[in-house]
């Protein structure tokens, strides 16, 4: 494949190694202002792209199949390495070339040994909020439903969520185990003025669109005196939160199938804490309100949610906005959408999420920045006395 559009139309050879059947010599015709340096840096950079996209299905199957875990002892060839972590050698050689040529992973052609340089090793293993291997799986799996997207993109409606289930709550748990473990005692709470005073003596706590339920079990675990109830709308997912509370003995806390646009409101919670929820529901501004009316007056409202602005310019010079985006477009919004909901998206940005919880009632709405995690931030907000 060539990389240059100079060469296009030329008589190239195709990837069986065949002369393609020349063209006129001609490369479409453009328009007579195009700027054909500007045309190259566009087809480099789409390139670079593709080979990018590649790259992260190589991260994603040597993340899932332990070859960063066995690159960390030390430098080793493609058979020790297959050794070490129970694969087949070809296979593994062969992913190599992909992260070696990409720069992520290190080779010796003397020894023909490979290593995992330090930085890499930082991002790419551990369990803590660091690693971003598990990153990689969110596009490997929205990949799976283009040809749903492309229906919806033609004929309208969206994606139900039942569609991702079960991969997508165990991807996401994936991507925030290490944050949770790691920030959400130590870092997230202590954002939110006396909470973690409240939590250590003892109150009701909800925790909204739980998922697996790894954020609740976190909670009920440095908190004993305090009671939490973790609500999801997959059952599938929150029999992984009954059985992680079961193992670790945990009497305070407990899960429950539900809409949490049906949040119970009475008795009241004194806390409720929302990850990455609020964005991809139905209703999102009555999910808000609900809230709201969930908690005694002065409750607080913990919610992590998308660091983005809610104007597309002002997301230009995001690096993670294509992202955030293409995410949306393959599955927050579209789940919504496929409800008849409002389609709110991943990137319903700052402005907007303070404005939507002024309008649901809260008071007092601040935004914190997240350690070792650029995709959110936190919003702290207290339900107004009524």
């Amino acid at each position: 494949m060539t990389t240059s559009t100079d060469t296009v139309g030329t008589g190239t050879t195709d990837t069986r190694g065949t002369s393609a059947a020349p063209t006129t010599g001609r490369r479409p015709p453009v328009a007579a202002a195009t700027d054909e340096a500007a045309v190259q840096r566009c087809a480099e950079r789409l390139l670079g792209a593709y080979v990018d996209a590649m790259l992260v299905l190589m991260i994603d199957l040597a993340d899932r199949t332990g070859i960063f875990t066995a690159l960390v002892p030390g430098a080793a060839t493609s058979a020790e390495l297959a050794a070490r972590a129970g694969l087949h050698e070809r296979y593994v050689r062969e992913c190599l070339g992909a992260l070696v040529t990409a720069g992520v992973v290190d080779h010796d052609p003397d020894t023909d040994r490979y290593l995992l340089p330090p930085e890499a090793a930082a991002c790419l293993t551990g369990p803590g909020s660091a690693n971003i291997a598990p990153l990689s799986r969110i596009p490997t799996l929205l990949a799976h439903h283009l040809d749903e997207a492309e229906e919806v993109f033609r004929h309208g409606g969206g994606i139900p969520y039942e569609r991702f289930r079960p991969a997508f709550t165990s991807v996401m748990d994936g991507v925030s185990r290490g944050v949770f473990d790691e920030q959400l005692v130590a870092a997230i709470l202590p954002l939110a003025d006396g909470l973690v005073e409240a939590l250590t003596g003892g109150v009701r706590v909800a925790d909204i669109g739980c998922g697996t339920g790894h954020s609740t079990v976190v909670l009920a675990r440095a908190f004993p005196a305090s009671t939490f109830v973790g609500y999801d709308l997959s059952d599938d997912a929150l029999a992984v939160g009954r059985a992680e509370a079961g193992e670790a003995g945990l009497d305070n806390v407990r899960f429950e199938e539900r809409d949490i646009r049906t949040l119970p409101v009475d008795p009241p919670f004194d806390v409720v804490v929302g990850f990455d929820v609020v964005h991809d529901q139905v209703d999102p501004a009555g999910v808000l309100a609900r809230v709201h009316r969930s908690l005694t007056p002065g409750g607080v409202f913990l919610m992590l949610d998308i660091k983005a602005a809610s104007r597309l310019e002002d997301n230009r010079g995001n690096p993670l906005a294509p992202l955030l985006y293409a995410v949306s477009t393959l599955h927050c919004m579209t789940v919504s959408l496929a409800q008849g909901g409002a389609g709110l998206g991943t990137v319903w940005g700052e402005q907007l999420a303070r404005q939507m919880l002024a309008e649901a009632g809260f008071v007092d709405i601040a935004v914190h920045d997240v350690p070792d995690d650029p995709l959110n931030q936190v919003y702290v907000a207290r339900a107004a006395v009524r």
